[in-house]
């Protein structure tokens, strides 16, 4: 079974060279064919002219016209000619203006025997009546012949051609009126077999064959060598794309080429390194989640079993027991929450419903919700509006959520007596654009870029202490890049963070 590209390759290269190979070589001979029987019966015209002109002076013979011909075709004719004429004044035929059947036969028939075995040609000449006169090939000169096809076309005047088969042999036959001021006065009927263009077209149909083959040999090993050289990089690939499929996602291929397979070599790079991160991701990330459900769940697990013990009798034990089992309990909802939103938003099944928010009057409400948590902290937040901000097209659940994501870490990251400021301006007509500033611890400049990556805390012991789960600016991320928007962090060590958004108009 031919599977190998590289076989189908040269398979198509060769039956491409033998198709072109072939019409070529059909054409060729077929003109070759034609051009030597249009030279046949142009020298057979030639022959039978000067015929009729050294048997009868004045005679013409009525035969085809060519309108154009070849140099090579008129140079052969004129040779040919020439050498015919040279034959019959050879010949020594008298000249006589008697009709044909009144011309002495004895010299007629001595002439016609050594012309026609010196041209190969048969050579009768008839009579009006289609008498044969005189045979080139037959000295018992035949009956009349009057009912040969060709030869009632001349004796009504007209030219007549036919190529046939005569005892296993192709043979061109002609048969012409002979003209005497316009009257008929016989038929030149000549036969001459084609065994010469045949023998010339055998010999080049046996050059073409041998040629085809020693074309379709180099052509084969030029085609393998290519082939080899074409396919060297599928197969490094297929090798490569087979280890991936089993899970190893370190194998790169060698970029040796900028065409179509190098660019291809190097998008194959980028998807292993992009399937890298991927399942680095995933391991991160089932490694997470089990770790932030672990933790709440054993202490669950361990007031329960306390509970269980005795310890429900003591009012105060039993209360405190089930608010931090409240309390774990409404983080895990959380998490859980967040984690199906991310799933939508990667199975891009995120169901966004947009409408015209007005982004200073939502964040003047998210504000108020994340009050008493700033009160409580001792952290005072501020507004401040610019005029002409366009109203943003969006969900407005989801961008609350957002917001109140950014002041919840501006709030928590704050010193005490701090302050955090929300700015509604308008980057162009066309985004609106919100920022919340703090004058918090800030974030390193190692760990800046980190910032969004779920599951990922700056501070791991705080965050959790705070109630964080790392997902939180990796789902506002999300919710952002969903509404065509950005969110970008700028954060100095010691001096506060600013998280930038941006918002398509509606």
């Amino acid at each position: 079974m031919l599977k190998s590209w590289r076989t189908k390759l040269v398979l198509s290269l060769l039956a491409l060279i033998v198709l072109a190979m072939s019409l070529s070589g059909v054409l060729l001979l077929s003109f070759l064919e034609q051009y030597f029987l249009e030279a046949t019966e142009e020298s057979l015209l030639a022959q039978a002219r000067i015929t009729a002109q050294a048997l009868i002076p004045g005679a013409l013979v009525a035969g085809q016209q060519v309108e154009q011909q070849s140099p090579l075709s008129n140079t052969l004719q004129m040779r040919g000619a020439g050498n015919i004429a040279v034959q019959t004044q050879n010949l020594q035929i008298p000249e006589q203006n008697a009709p044909l059947s009144d011309i002495d036969l004895g010299y007629l028939s001595e002439s016609t025997f050594q012309l026609g075995a010196q041209l190969e040609t048969r050579i009768r000449i008839l009579d009006t009546a289609g008498n044969v006169l005189v045979d080139s090939a037959d000295a018992q000169y035949p009956g009349p012949i009057n009912n040969d096809p060709l030869v009632v076309q001349a004796l009504n005047g007209q030219y007549a051609k036919q190529t046939s088969e005569i005892d296993g042999i192709n043979t061109m036959s002609l048969a012409m009126p002979v003209l005497v001021e316009g009257e008929l006065v016989g038929v030149i009927y000549l036969s001459h077999p084609l065994r010469d263009i045949e023998a010339v077209l055998r010999d080049m149909r046996a050059r073409w064959i041998s040629a085809t083959a020693i074309a379709l040999a180099l052509s084969g090993g030029a085609g393998l060598i290519l082939s080899s050289a074409i396919t060297r990089p599928l197969r490094n690939l297929t090798s490569a794309a087979g280890a991936v499929a089993q899970g190893h996602f370190d194998h790169q291929v060698q970029v040796r080429t900028q065409d179509e397979m190098g660019q291809l070599s190097r998008t194959f790079n980028d998807m292993t390194a992009r399937l890298r991160a991927a399942r680095q991701m995933q391991i991160d990330f089932v490694a997470n989640v089990s770790h932030e459900l672990r933790t709440p769940l054993t202490a669950v697990k361990g007031m329960v079993e306390t509970l269980r013990a005795g310890a429900m009798a003591d009012t105060s034990v039993r209360d405190r027991f089930l608010s931090t089992v409240e309390s774990e309990t409404d983080r895990m909802i959380r998490l859980v929450n967040d984690l199906l939103i991310l799933t939508r938003a990667d199975s891009q099944a995120l169901n966004l419903e947009r409408e015209p928010v007005d982004i200073a009057e939502l964040a003047r409400k998210t504000v108020a919700r994340i009050a008493p948590q700033a009160q409580s902290r001792g952290v005072s937040i501020i507004i401040s509006e610019s005029p002409g901000v366009p109203l943003a097209w969006a969900d407005r659940d989801r961008v609350a959520q957002v917001m109140l994501n950014l002041l919840d870490n501006a709030v928590k990251y704050s010193h005490a007596g701090g302050t955090v400021k929300v700015n509604i301006m308008k980057e162009d007509e066309e985004t609106a654009w919100i920022q919340v500033q703090d004058q918090g611890i800030g974030i390193p400049a190692d760990v800046l870029p980190r910032i969004g990556e779920r599951f990922y805390r700056a501070d791991k012991a705080r965050a959790r202490a705070n109630g964080g789960s790392g997902l939180g600016l990796a789902i506002a991320q999300t919710l952002i890049t969903a509404h065509g928007g950005r969110l970008w962090l700028e954060s100095q060590e010691g001096e506060g963070t600013t998280a930038n958004l941006t918002l398509p108009a509606a």
